[in-house]
């Protein structure tokens, strides 16, 4: 099998990084053009001596030039972007004929109004909106598979998300009393020089941040909101601990009907998903077991007292929420089974 020529924009940060690795060594992919501006010249295998002997790592980043990213043969592109800057690169490429995977948030909100109310500015480019596919595996594989342009999840999303989406659906919860709790390692900030983020600012402390209504909160709402067939408005309070990496996440809820039926709809949901883990009534995921993989591990308990179902999830923030979910997508468009090059990472 001939591998599919894949381009990589903003390559160099740790998402970008993330993406390098699991893309040197997926079997179906090649690596054609990783755009940094600031490592343009520089080969991978020297910005990150830990992909030297890599077949592949020899590659010299270069500028986000739309016209080079076409002539290297890329028929893929992840963008692992800021916000607001994606949106350009992928009307380019799709202008060109490439398949883009975005990782910003630009094409994951189906509504301009609701981007600028969450993001602070016009939305870029608004005619897209329609045709970005969110790029949710377990829920919209079949639109993933066909789309040319996919809107990969933020990373707390995915792990609010594949827990509540089954029961909203089934009923099996009161909408109005979902709380959302999330603890995210520092690498889901992104790789830049910002003084909260220093080490010494960071170590041995925990905050929580983004209050009351983080970015990612207009996705969560949106994608609960289909699911549940009506608007949904939750609480939902991030914090950022000590960590590389890793989101564990805590979701409580009333509970409608019985805890028979919570697991009958997530095992029933889930039972072809393969990366998602559901470890069951009274377990508590831990972020150890998922970093540095694509899984996303599930448990939920009932507490009598309260009447609350409480939901558990841990993820990788760099791997199942941002670049192994983007890879995860990247096989379904290529009519790949959806573990290709996921399976050991």
């Amino acid at each position: 099998m001939e591998a599919i020529k894949v381009a990589i924009l903003g390559a160099s940060g740790y998402t970008g990084m993330e993406l390098v690795r699991l893309l040197l060594g997926h079997p179906a992919a090649q690596i054609t053009a990783a755009t940094s501006r600031a490592n343009a010249g520089r080969r991978i295998d020297g910005v990150f001596p830990r992909f030297a002997q890599l077949p592949g790592s020899q590659l010299t980043f270069i500028e986000p030039d739309m016209e080079a990213v076409a002539a290297s043969g890329a028929t893929v592109a992840f963008l692992a972007l800021p916000h607001g800057t994606a949106a350009e690169y992928a009307t380019s490429l799709l202008d060109k004929g490439i398949r883009v995977i975005d990782l910003s948030a630009d094409f994951r909100l189906r509504k301009a109004s609701v981007y600028e109310e969450f993001y602070g500015e016009a939305h870029p480019a608004p005619d897209l909106l329609d045709t970005a596919v969110y790029g949710l595996p377990e829920v919209h594989a079949g639109a993933i598979a066909s789309a040319s342009l996919v809107a990969s999840p933020g990373c707390y999303p995915t792990s609010i998300l594949l827990p509540l989406i089954p029961l909203l659906r089934e009923e099996l919860i009161d909408p109005s009393s979902i709380i959302a709790n999330s603890l995210s390692g520092v690498s889901g900030a992104g790789r830049k020089a910002d003084l909260s983020l220093l080490f010494v600012e960071c170590n041995e402390s925990m905050r929580a941040y983004g209050l009351p209504r983080h970015r990612h909160l207009s996705e969560i709402e949106q994608e609960l909101s289909a699911a549940a067939g009506k608007t949904i408005v939750i609480t939902f309070v991030p914090h950022l601990i000590p960590v590389n990496s890793g989101i564990c996440t805590t979701t409580t809820t009333t509970l409608k009907g019985d805890l028979a039926d919570v697991e009958h709809a997530l095992r029933s949901t889930y039972e072809n998903s393969p990366f998602v883990r559901l470890l069951g009534n009274e377990a508590c995921p831990d972020t150890k077991n998922v970093t540095r993989t694509n899984f996303i591990d599930i448990g939920w308990q009932y507490d009598e007292r309260t009447g609350r179902l409480l939901l558990l999830s841990a993820e990788d923030n760099l791997g199942k929420g941002a670049a192994s979910q983007a890879v995860q997508s990247f096989n379904l468009m290529a009519g790949l089974p959806e573990m290709t090059g996921l399976s050991m990472v």
